[in-house]
């Protein structure tokens, strides 16, 4: 026997909850097809000040298997889908919108992924035959969808989406859960991580009955937010060591301008060659900065959640030794090589040499040093935090 409990939140939708409700309801036939035998209905007054609750008790009536929960207070539509996932009853546990903009003549089909082992089963709007999304929220969703699935390495289409189906056992591995909006992004941007098996079934979309309580401004920037906070608590580099990348790419571009420009037979810079200098040196710094600290990020994660390092910018590491194990001899050699340069450009000074000149490796003699330093004292602080990971792994062996 399998139970599907689906938990619908509701907050001021007095006008969509009947019309909804009755539709979920008809779905029992079509699940019992696919093998849920029993289903159960959950809606969440959210603290409604209309008549949502009234409403949703009269059609619920006599019918056992439906129940209606109601917080004092609006709490948000995060906070109403936990309180329904918490006294679900199902081993199986699927939500959707009360406004009809989700079909849940899908569920059996989403079932059905679920039934052959998949953990999570996300309705794709993305992927969906009709869509009536406005354009901006489409735009919305796209950039969100390419967002996770560049930090997760994992192709999702509709990272946002409010109509899932999960099994009730896996709440532990995706929690915690935000309270607003933004759970579906959080949910999803976790499961990725987690490896959570996950699938996307296509469904149409429709436009919602009653106003939108989504901004597309405030409730987008929460949704990025949320998401690149959720990656760095798994995968700090990732995110990180992107920024890095930029960074570094950035400064190696000028500077091969500016080697070309040397051997072009340009022997000084005017103000935008001073501020490609600077933009160079400040990128740089910073994007050997950045990289390091998310490479240390992750030690200290893999402390805290005591798994294995998560590895890889891409998914899996480019080099067979990774590129952190080798910060110790690649600072020491950037910060001999800048203290070198620094020198021999402060002897060609002393010496008579053309300051006018000189500067610029003295400039390149700072950044390299610094840059090496950086290195060394990162190297040293994964060090210390490689034998602290396994010197837990060893006391746990003894015990």
């Amino acid at each position: 026997m399998t139970m599907l409990s689906i938990v619908i939140p509701a907050y001021n939708e007095e006008n969509g909850i009947e019309e909804i409700m009755r539709r979920v309801l008809a779905v029992r036939p079509a699940l019992a097809q696919v093998g849920v035998n029993e289903m159960e209905l959950l809606v969440v007054n959210d603290g409604s000040r209309d008549r949502t609750a009234e409403v949703a008790q009269q059609v619920a009536g006599d019918d056992s298997g439906v129940r209606i929960i109601s917080h004092p207070k609006n709490r948000g539509y995060g906070a109403a889908l936990k309180t329904g996932f918490a006294q679900a009853k199902g081993e199986l546990v699927g939500f959707l919108d009360a406004d009809g903009t989700y079909p849940p003549e899908h569920f059996p089909q989403l079932c059905v992924e679920a039934l052959k082992g998949a953990d999570l089963v996300i309705g794709s709007r993305m992927a969906g035959a009709e869509s009536r999304m406005p354009v901006t929220r489409r735009i919305g969703n796209v950039i969100f969808a390419t967002l996770l699935s560049v930090l997760g390495w994992q192709r999702v289409s509709d990272s946002a989406s409010g109509m899932r189906v999960f099994r009730k056992d896996v709440l532990r591995k995706i929690s915690p859960l935000p309270d607003g909006l933004n759970l579906t992004p959080v949910m999803s941007t976790r499961a990725v991580h987690e490896g959570i098996k996950m699938v996307e079934v296509p469904i149409p979309y429709s436009e919602r009955v009653g106003r939108s309580k989504l901004s597309v401004v405030r409730d987008g920037r929460i949704f990025l937010q949320s998401m690149v906070w959720t990656v760095l608590t798994y995968n700090p580099v990732r995110v990180l060591g992107i920024l890095g990348l930029i960074g570094t790419g950035i400064a190696g571009l000028i500077a091969l301008g500016l080697v070309i420009a040397r051997l072009s037979g340009v022997t000084s810079l005017g103000p935008w060659g001073v501020a490609a200098l600077f933009t160079a040196l400040v990128m740089g710094v910073i994007g050997i900065s950045l990289f390091a600290l998310g490479a240390t990020f992750n030690y200290l994660v893999s402390l805290f959640y005591e798994a294995p390092v998560r590895q890889g910018l891409f998914g899996k590491p480019v080099f067979k030794n990774p590129l952190e194990n080798n910060f110790g001899w690649m600072g020491v050699v950037s910060f001999l090589a800048g203290f070198v340069i620094g020198l021999v450009a402060l002897i060609s000074g002393v010496s008579g040499g053309d300051i006018s000149r000189l500067w610029f490796w003295m400039l390149g003699g700072a950044e390299l040093t610094l840059v090496g330093v950086q290195l060394i004292i990162y190297w040293i602080l994964m060090r210390v935090l490689d034998d602290l990971s396994q010197r837990e792994v060893l006391i746990e062996k003894d015990m």
